[in-house]
């Protein structure tokens, strides 16, 4: 008899494909597809967060008792999920890719660091300088020192830099783009009816002669990496602390968790790809992921509204039940028929009441 994977973890990436789908539909505003490539970002960091996480922790158990609630092997399991992870990392480059034809339609664009012009150049030094210098932290990284620590929502950028007067040893860096303090998204000057975004990992970039000027060097390659962790939040037994202590030791312990998934800009300079999976203990069994030049896309959720002919669609709420509509108790109608609610099509609010209307009641 065949074997079987878990059904729930197939079925979790096909819905996420269908959220990708909505993102390639170009019946759907582009906005909205743009939104949805966000979606479809963050959801896949939650799977790997708890889901994945759990498949690997299952890995590492010593007991084959412990794995008994799954149909299959963990290990096989994890091997089916990052094919089709993979699948569907390729089908979002292709969708991103068509979305930014289609945004060059309507005059929007988003430049690179090699893009600018002078004026823009200008303005990028100008704004690193005022805005984003005081929240950088550039660390170096070598063989001797301790890994820094990698934040498991953050976005980094790798740097491989030399010197171009002489052979000299590549020295790689890292650091983590501020977009909680800065955003991710920065409006450029632009010619008239044009509208020019630049993302804020290549202000960075733009500006690491600068940011690097002490070392004296003149030849960077410098692409963005993330790294997802296990999310699993445990519990202390312990009977001699609080519920609160334990809540408060969990939440200090999720900064352990071990990476789920490492992915990167393959352009990366292979010898930096090589050194981060080694710092990161990651293996060949990992999922190690190369993509394009953008990750972290669930910013892109808050995409700047630049697009002329978009108006943003009015927030649905929602709705009172006509059974609920001009009573006076719910109890008295819930007594006669029967009321489905349907959330959060529905209204909340009975529910509430209803809970209430019991507490009072003297019977």
């Amino acid at each position: 008899m065949a074997k079987r994977f878990i059904p729930r973890d197939i079925s979790w990436l096909s819905f996420n494909g269908r959220v990708l789908q909505e993102a390639a539909d170009e019946t759907v505003p582009l906005p909205l597809r743009i939104k949805f490539l966000g979606i479809f970002s963050n959801n896949l960091d939650e799977f790997f967060r708890v889901r994945v996480a759990g498949l690997k922790r299952a890995i590492d158990l010593k007991d084959k008792s412990a794995n008994q609630s799954f149909y299959e092997d963990p290990q096989l399991i994890l091997e089916e999920l990052n094919i089709r992870v993979i699948k569907q990392q390729k089908k979002f480059d292709n969708t991103w890719n068509r979305i930014q034809k289609d945004m060059a339609k309507q005059n929007v664009f988003i430049k690179t660091s090699e893009e600018l012009s002078p004026e823009q150049q200008q303005f990028v030094s100008e704004y690193y300088q005022d805005d984003v210098e005081s929240n950088v932290i550039p660390l170096i990284l070598d063989d001797v020192r301790p890994m820094p620590y990698i934040r498991d929502k953050s976005l980094y950028l790798g740097i491989a830099m030399g010197k171009s007067e002489w052979q000299y040893e590549t020295k790689f860096a890292l650091i983590e783009i501020p977009t909680s303090q800065n955003g991710r998204f920065v409006q450029l000057p632009a010619p008239k009816d044009e509208k020019h975004i630049i993302l804020l990992e290549d202000v960075i970039k733009f500006n690491l002669p600068l940011i690097f000027s002490y070392f004296g060097f003149d030849v960077f390659h410098a692409h963005v990496f993330k790294v997802t962790k296990d999310a699993e939040f445990d519990i202390d037994n312990d009977i001699n602390t609080t519920l609160v202590e334990k809540i408060s030791k969990g939440v200090k312990n999720r900064r352990k968790g071990k990476p789920t998934r490492f992915i990167f800009d393959q352009d990366m300079d292979p010898k930096l790809v090589e050194f981060l999976i080694k710092k990161l203990n990651l293996s060949k069994k990992d999922s190690i992921i190369p993509g394009q030049k953008i990750h972290n896309f669930k910013h892109f959720m808050d995409f700047p509204n630049v697009f002329k002919s978009y108006h943003q669609p009015q927030e649905r709420t929602s709705f009172p039940h006509p059974y609920f509509q001009n009573y006076e108790r719910v109890t008295d109608t819930v007594l006669k028929k029967d009321v489905l609610l349907s959330f959060p099509y529905h209204e909340f609010r009975p529910i509430i009441d209803l809970l209430r209307e019991a507490a009072m009641d003297r019977m």
